[in-house]
């Protein structure tokens, strides 16, 4: 069992016409793209692996061929996968502790709700300590008398912001500081914080052939925040 100071105060939601939950934004394509993260791992997450028996880990909404399928909080539980994936931790022992934080914690969404980062890292030291796994083990630190995520981990779920419900809200992207995702602005695709411009719109302006110095003036967006979605977008493609 999970020991009983991390049973308290549970999150009480209701998912009623919450667009977070039940509206597909992304296609595994773009949600792969925007985490960085190769998309066949990522559909993997979402979909399943018929062939393992895997189940799928992260919230999907299965549309049509090339739908969107992906809602916001299904890239909010991606986005912290994709940190204990850059940990080096093995999917299948991530998948356990996901069982552990669902099942002890009475949590669906675990992996996008506050209690992950306010009590992960004693849940997972616990859990670990309990099966004799030193590899989740090393996902924490001892801070004083409680226990942190290691700082790979620390630095996606600090990109992470939570809605006074306990569950994410807008997150920020790994690729910029400046580049941010939020459900209710642009349709919930990434928008450059200052300005709340769509990211797709600069980039498109580049493409058409104009310099990066028009483009960061007429959309009022800073250079080196243009320069750096560039090169993700030339990296994502390559």
């Amino acid at each position: 069992m999970i020991p009983t100071g991390l049973l308290d105060e549970r999150v009480v939601r209701t998912k009623d016409r919450d667009l977070r939950f039940e509206t597909p934004l992304y296609t595994v394509a773009e949600a792969a793209a925007y985490l960085r993260v190769p998309r066949a791992t990522f559909r993997t997450w979402a979909q399943g692996q018929r062939s393992t028996g895997e189940a799928p880990i992260i919230t999907a909404i299965p549309g049509g061929r090339g739908a969107p399928e992906i809602p916001f909080i299904g890239l909010a539980e991606a986005m912290v996968l994709a940190a204990f994936r850059n940990s080096g931790v093995p999917m299948q022992r991530v998948r356990a502790v996901v069982e552990v934080l669902q099942s002890e914690l009475g949590l669906d969404h675990a992996l996008a709700s506050k209690r992950l980062c306010r009590d992960g890292a004693e849940i997972f030291h616990h859990f670990a300590t309990k099966t004799n796994d030193d590899a989740l083990r090393e996902l924490t630190v001892a801070s004083g008398r409680r226990r942190l995520f290691v700082p790979v981990i620390q630095d996606y779920l600090r990109r992470i912001a939570y809605a006074p419900d306990g569950w994410a809200r807008q997150l920020t992207l790994l690729a910029s500081n400046n580049v941010i995702i939020d459900p209710e602005r642009a349709f919930g695709q990434p928008i450059f914080a200052e300005g709340a411009v769509r990211v797709e719109d600069v980039l498109d302006r580049f493409g058409a052939g104009d310099s990066v110095a028009d483009v960061a003036y007429d959309f009022d967006v800073r250079f080196e925040d243009i320069e750096e979605a560039i090169r993700v977008a030339l990296t994502t493609a390559a």
